[in-house]
């Protein structure tokens, strides 16, 4: 089993930038995807990004494209989330997910491992 925790969340002024880690307890698959959803109040948890553990193939939610930044560590088995531009919109809690999605990996229902998530709050 894949066990997920992240970290780095925090308050950040609007503009600013946040880098957010997610540490794996066992080596991931190398046919896993690595992905990172949010959640905000009252709102259904959205794709924002993700990433093929073995080659390394982004995939960017429109909205998050051009500012956030999603890269792997294999050594230490942690995919980070580097959040550059940030705005009041991103507030949200922040989920990482590990899974091995056909072709749905925008898709919560395709992860089977959640970390418990960190939150930002992005500041007007």
């Amino acid at each position: 089993q894949v066990h997920l925790v992240e970290s780095g969340g925090g308050l950040v002024q609007a503009g600013g930038s946040l880098r957010l880690s997610c540490a794996a307890s066992e080596r991931t698959w190398r046919n896993y995807v690595m992905a990172w959803f949010r959640q905000a109040p009252g709102k259904e948890r959205e794709f924002v990004t993700a990433i093929t553990w073995s080659g390394g193939t982004t995939y960017y939610a429109d909205s998050v494209k051009g500012r956030f930044t999603i890269s792997r560590d294999n050594a230490k088995n942690t995919v980070y989330l580097q959040m550059n531009s940030v705005k009041p919109e991103d507030t949200a809690g922040y989920y990482c997910a590990a899974g091995r999605p056909s072709s749905r990996y925008y898709s919560t229902n395709e992860y089977d491992y959640w970390g418990q998530g960190t939150q930002v709050t992005v500041s007007s």
